[in-house]
């Protein structure tokens, strides 16, 4: 049943939509968004609760010319399924298909490509900051901003200069009491407390009779902007955090009411000076188990739907290194009361729900606030706690630098586990975790490792709360062998060579280790005996064994699920560099100093010649360049 999403080519086809129609739109759109689901995994209950906001927004707005930014952009889906799109959404999340989150080079519509939460006030009011210089302040600027996001330093950043400069803008703040998982901190209770104004209450049921005899436009509209403003601050403060900020409150609204929505757009649309309307949805809205558990169904596997009951496809048959991570965490901290975790919003992600219902008065979730995170888990530190940092690499980024000035440079024991370090396959590129090598690696006193098996990152984390300097664990979104022999006790800068060979020499890190062995077994069979490296650590390197491989081989190729410049490889040649080793035969394996696009990832690692194929055709082609040792 997609009678009407067939016939819009473009946003302003809805401008003509009446409200039913606008409702049976919704309805079209859910269930596009339910079939995609059947087919492959895709974020869902955050897709389903915007989805009359979606249209309230571009039935009152023209998008062409004002500017929409969708904050995180996780919940693009119908977003892109009413400008233009549909025909191409079978596509989303496939390798050269349609990405999962906004793509200027898809659509005029995507202004900014947003997989990082909090951006979006700060990026709005730069468009209208922009536009209001080039001559065209009569561009409006949207920002929609999730709760779970909203208290991200940076957003208040953006309002205390929103509030300054005063500049006609509309911040939409989608209230539906989650982030991935439930939301936390102060600022939620604030938002809850609002929610429970009994203005609000009244408003559910009296405010579509209200609304239906005010005008759109003109004095009438200005003074009942003036009476919600009034009595929002008569109930419980609510909105005066914001009123003092400079920017105007408005709600709380019902944001699955399109017509109420539409009604309260066009009144703000003529309201001078930032604007936040506070819009409550509920995620998941539409389909009752996403609605009942959408910390389950934000990003699901894909399912058939039984007459409302999802029934899951069967998963991967080995664990995935996210679970060995969480596995050896809830196992240190049975073992140590000094060790806690603290996440940022990502407790599902990271699979942490054993850890913080086991150890609640040791488990911190923060919220979207990398930085402050880091900082937190330094303080820790230095009362002699051994803080876990639990953050997927792309996100860690944010706290770029607090982990140079209140953990490296202060020397502190701060372990950083960092989920999908490397391609995060149909994410794309804003969550590849791909420059986690380079941005750790340069810090004095950082120690950086990768683990080649779930054994072995349970091996390393012990190390790591060992140390008395700061440390980095990183690992891919990807299953993970149970264990790799030989596997020796991690000692402090030790490599471990796992099989021997004449020939030459493959140094793999961390998840390569398994393909650079099935790499070996097939150049054997050809006759090239090829030794394979685990060096386990990129910081420090184990100069000692490299010395002997370099020494030692015809050839010798790094491979690494990370970007090259600034790499593990980088760092092998520059202390090969250093020391005087033959290089004319090394060559490095990674990623290429571009943007990978998203797929899945076995795809993108055969694009990128990280695949057993990509890692024999290099060893082949090195080994016929050399026919002597390079030393």
């Amino acid at each position: 049943m997609t009678k009407l999403l067939e016939q819009i080519t473009s946003a302003t086809d809805l401008h003509g939509l009446s409200v039913r129609e606008l409702n049976q739109l919704a309805d079209e759109i859910r269930e596009v968004l339910c079939g995609l689901l059947s087919i492959r995994t895709a974020h869902f209950a955050s897709n389903l609760g915007v989805v009359e906001l979606c249209l309230a927004l571009h039935s009152t707005f023209d998008f062409r010319q004002d500017r929409l930014i969708w904050d995180t952009g996780h919940q693009i889906y119908p977003h892109k399924l009413v400008t233009g799109r549909f025909p191409q959404f079978a596509t989303i999340r496939t390798k050269g298909g349609l990405m999962g989150y906004p793509n200027p080079a898809e659509s005029p519509y995507d202004l900014f490509m947003t997989g990082h939460a909090g951006c979006s006030v700060s990026t709005a009011l730069g468009l209208k900051s922009g536009d209001d210089l080039l001559g065209q302040s009569d561009r409006y600027s949207v920002a929609v901003i999730g709760d779970g996001a909203f208290p991200s330093g940076i957003v208040f950043e953006a309002l205390n200069n929103a509030g300054e400069l005063g500049k006609r803008m509309l911040v939409i703040l989608n209230d539906n009491r989650m982030s991935i998982c439930p939301r936390v901190g102060a600022v939620a209770r604030y938002l809850d407390r609002l929610r429970a104004n009994p203005f609000y209450t009244g408003l559910k049921s009296e405010v579509t009779k209200i609304l239906g005899h005010v005008p759109v436009f003109g004095d009438p509209t200005e003074r009942f902007l003036a009476q919600i403003k009034e009595a929002v601050k008569a109930g419980f403060h609510g909105g005066m955090l914001f009123e003092d900020l400079g920017v105007h409150y408005v709600g709380p609204i019902d944001g699955h009411d399109i017509g109420l929505m539409r009604k309260y757009l066009q009144m703000i649309k003529d309201k001078d000076g930032p604007v936040l309307l506070h819009v409550v949805t509920d995620k998941g809205h539409g389909y009752k188990p996403a609605e009942q558990d959408p910390v389950f169904f934000h990003t699901p596997p894909a399912f058939q739907d039984e007459q409302g009951r999802p029934k899951i496809k069967s998963g991967p048959s080995r664990p995935a290194f996210t679970n060995f991570a969480r596995d050896a965490v809830l196992q240190a901290m049975q073992n140590d009361q000094r060790v806690t975790v603290m996440t940022a919003a990502m407790c599902q992600g990271n699979k942490l729900e054993p850890v913080r219902d086991a150890f609640p008065e040791r488990f911190f979730d923060v919220g979207i606030c990398e930085s402050h995170a880091v900082a937190f888990a330094a303080g820790q530190a230095k009362t002699g706690l051994r803080p876990i940092v639990s953050i997927y690499s792309t996100f860690l980024q944010r706290s770029y630098d607090q982990i140079f000035q209140e953990v490296a440079l202060q020397d502190l024991p701060v372990v950083f586990m960092m989920d999908r370090a490397g391609l995060a396959g149909p994410d794309g590129p804003t969550h590849h975790g791909v420059f986690d090598v380079g941005y750790m690696r340069l810090f004095p006193n950082m120690i950086c490792m990768a683990p080649a098996c779930g054994a072995e990152l349970a091996a390393m984390l012990d190390f790591a709360l060992q140390l008395e300097h700061p440390s980095s664990i990183r690992y891919p979104k990807a299953t993970a062998a149970d264990r790799l022999d030989p596997l020796p006790p991690i000692e402090l800068g030790r490599g471990v060579e796992l099989r021997s060979g004449k020939d030459g020499a493959i140094l793999a890190l961390g998840a390569m280790v398994e393909t650079a062995l099935q790499a070996a077994e097939q150049l054997a069979a050809e006759g090239l005996e090829v030794a394979v490296i685990n060096p386990r650590f990129i910081k420090p390197l184990d100069a000692q064994l490299l010395e002997q491989v370099f020494r030692s081989s015809r050839f010798v190729v790094s491979i690494e699920e990370a970007a090259l410049a600034g790499g593990f490889g980088s760092a092998v040649a520059e202390l090969a560099i250093d020391r005087g080793w033959e290089t004319r035969h090394f060559r490095r394996l990674g990623l290429p100093d571009t943007f990978i696009e998203h797929g899945e990832r076995d795809e993108l690692l055969s694009d990128l010649g990280l695949d057993l194929r990509g890692l024999v055709d290099a060893c082949r082609e090195l080994a016929a360049e050399s026919s002597t040792p390079v030393l």
